[in-house]
């Protein structure tokens, strides 16, 4: 093998290593690189094209010429390079490709582009990423702060829906004008950290990004790569952290992308039982072929490396698991085995996090994966998948076909909410009321409340109080902080305006007050994957369909949670304690300031010696209507 390199650097090392599936730097030497040959600056492209024929670099700085550039082969890799000097940033290019098969012309963009055009438009932009970061108070810091101990409050935010400018509501906000705005935002609600749905360069808004075709591109739609860097820069400042979803399980079939790249199947799969998917009518990426576990890894630590983000949000992980997800018998190929798991995307996701956590171990992954696969988020070494969370779907889908009930049925169906109790520590959960609860119909989180308004506020803030007790990490959707009353657009702004109105105000109060609380009490997050810290009181009083149970901290600290999950007050209602003295009032859902009646227990109530579920103390409460409590022992 040659020792050269070509006018980006690609080397013999960094052949061996794409080849052999383990690159992760690749975006360092593919795609457009500014550099110096011969005395004059210029810039090196390259991409990987293995059956094509000839590739030319075509762009705004040759007329769109495909004979003015032509690239030249790197020795057998499939790879082809050019040198074009005097062009610089901002520079709009495409790849011109004759394809071995067929005679076969495309014009498409560069998959490690650093920036595209604006949609509609499909060019890739020459772009510079270099950017003065103020964060590193933040990045030496912010290891604890994604630990499996720690308070994790996430915030999911659509940036092109979560607020429009003003004056005109068509008119989407960039990330510097979402910057400052979205930090106070989310610090004011006491949010540990800003989840956005795909920024990745997408060429249909609808899909709401995850339909990526840009996988090193922040979409152009709100700004440029530095603009985006602002943003994360100064949710850093104001101590909130930043996780990014992801998407390497699909991507669309547009002409420009990845499909069908070189007049080849490049990066999915030839056969449409494995490389198309029916849900979302895109292309499945080929997890086998090394060249594209080398593309993804890269992807992956790209966006770790130089936008500074503290976690991934791998989505669709349960697709990329079954080789016969969402799809009928003869519509998949089994595995070598016979069996319906993809080894080939098992294998790459372990991958994925081995690399991503060796390169970024004060980070977190986190896995969107809907099914009981085993060991999602437990380590490799002991046959994990290696991620740090996983979303935990079953308590969302249980939770809300619960509180979606009419209370008088409530009774019947107790055990969809403690049924989790049973499998709660198997994994590092997250519990997440996601964009995906409040679209296609379903309606808003407060819409899809029973009863009248009154009651479908007292259940929301139920629903937020019992997702905060329950041991696991949090997610919430934008709008649903405050109530928004209509499902979510992409087309629109969250309805700020409602935040005028008593009951939303006291909506988003408590949500503010649940985060203060969950961060300031060990007892509600240090122990949230260790089954020691949380213990039912009473399970089984389904005649009141009342809830309650402590969740201990390690210094002992105990907090005891309560949940009325009927609109009728229970008056003189005993709960076990384990301790005595006076258990102060933490929070309390029907407190008028939230927009509740105002009932409750005067700021606490004694322990006395009345034995009662099991324990020799006991306090005797009133429990508010369709209400949450939290109380503390003040021994």
């Amino acid at each position: 093998m040659s020792t050269s390199t070509t006018p980006s650097g690609i080397g013999p090392v960094d052949l061996h290593l794409f080849n052999e599936g383990t690159h992760s730097r690749l975006h360092e030497r593919l795609g457009a690189h500014a550099v110096e040959q011969d005395g004059r600056t210029g810039t090196a492209f390259s991409v990987w094209a293995p059956n094509a024929e000839a590739v030319s670099v075509i762009g705004d700085f040759n007329g769109w010429d495909d004979g003015s550039h032509v690239m030249e082969p790197v020795e057998s890799s499939g790879i082809w390079t050019v040198f074009v000097p005097d062009v610089g940033p901002g520079a709009i290019y495409k790849f011109r490709i004759r394809s071995r098969e067929a005679g076969y012309r495309v014009e498409k963009a560069d998959p490690f582009a650093f920036r595209s055009e604006e949609p509609p438009r499909t060019g890739s932009v020459v772009a510079d990423l270099a950017y003065t970061w103020a964060d590193a108070e933040w990045m030496a810091s912010r290891g604890p702060r994604v630990a499996l101990e720690a308070p994790i409050s996430i915030y999911e935010v659509h940036l092109g829906s979560w607020r429009r400018s003003p004056d005109d509501p068509d008119r989407v906000l960039g990330y510097r004008d979402l910057a400052p705005l979205l930090a106070d935002h989310a610090t004011r609600l006491g949010f540990t950290h800003v989840e956005l749905l795909p920024i990745m360069e997408h060429p249909f808004y609808g899909s709401w990004g995850y339909q990526t075709t840009g996988y090193f591109a922040p979409t152009s739609r709100y700004g440029s790569p530095q603009d985006l860097k602002h943003l994360i820069d100064t949710l850093h400042q104001a101590g909130v952290g930043v996780i990014l979803d992801w998407v390497p399980s699909h991507f669309p079939n547009d002409e420009h992308g990845l499909a069908y790249f070189d007049g080849t199947h490049l990066f999915e799969h030839s056969d449409p039982r494995q490389g198309f998917h029916p849900d979302w009518k895109s292309a499945v990426f080929n997890y086998g072929r090394n060249e594209v576990r080398s593309f993804l890894l890269s992807s992956a630590r790209f966006w770790y490396d130089e936008y500074h983000i503290d976690g991934l949000r791998v989505d669709a992980v349960a697709s990329m698991l079954y080789l016969d997800y969402s799809r009928d018998e003869g519509e998949w190929i089994p595995n070598r085995y016979g069996g319906r798991e993809n080894l080939e995307a098992i294998s790459f996701l372990r991958t994925l996090n081995e690399e991503l956590y060796a390169a970024q171990p004060d980070t977190q992954t986190f896995a969107e994966e809907s099914t009981a696969w085993p060991m999602v988020s437990r380590p490799t070494y002991l046959g994990g998948l290696g991620f740090g969370f996983k979303w935990d779907m079953g308590w969302m889908h249980d939770t809300l076909r619960y509180l979606q009930r009419d209370p008088i049925y409530r009774g019947h169906h107790q055990d969809e909410l403690t049924f989790r109790a049973l499998y709660g520590f198997t994994e590092n959960y997250v519990l997440p009321l996601s964009h995906d609860e409040v679209v296609h119909g379903k309606g808003s989180l407060l819409g899809r409340m029973p009863g009248d308004d009154w009651q479908r506020f007292a259940n929301l803030r139920l629903l937020f109080g019992y997702q905060w007790a329950v041991p696991g990490k949090k997610l919430l959707f934008m709008g649903g902080e405050f109530g928004q009353r209509a499902e979510w657009s992409h087309e629109g702004s969250l309805d700020w305006h409602l935040r005028d109105y008593p009951t939303h105000a006291g909506v988003e109060r408590w949500v503010s007050d649940l985060n203060r609380v969950y961060r300031g009490h060990p007892a509600l997050h240090e122990r949230d994957s260790d089954p020691a810290g949380f213990e039912w009181v009473d399970a089984r009083d389904h005649t009141s369909s009342v809830l309650s149970f402590l969740r201990r901290a390690r210094d002992g600290h105990d907090l005891l949670c309560i949940f009325n999950l009927t609109p009728v007050p229970r008056d003189n209602y005993r709960v076990g304690v384990p301790s005595k003295g006076r258990w102060r009032e933490l929070l309390n859902s029907d407190a008028t300031e939230y927009g509740g009646s105002g009932m409750g227990n005067y700021g606490g109530a004694e322990a006395a010696p009345v034995p009662m579920h099991g324990r020799m103390r006991s306090l005797n409460l009133t429990l508010p209507p369709l209400s949450c409590l939290v109380l503390e022992s003040e021994e």
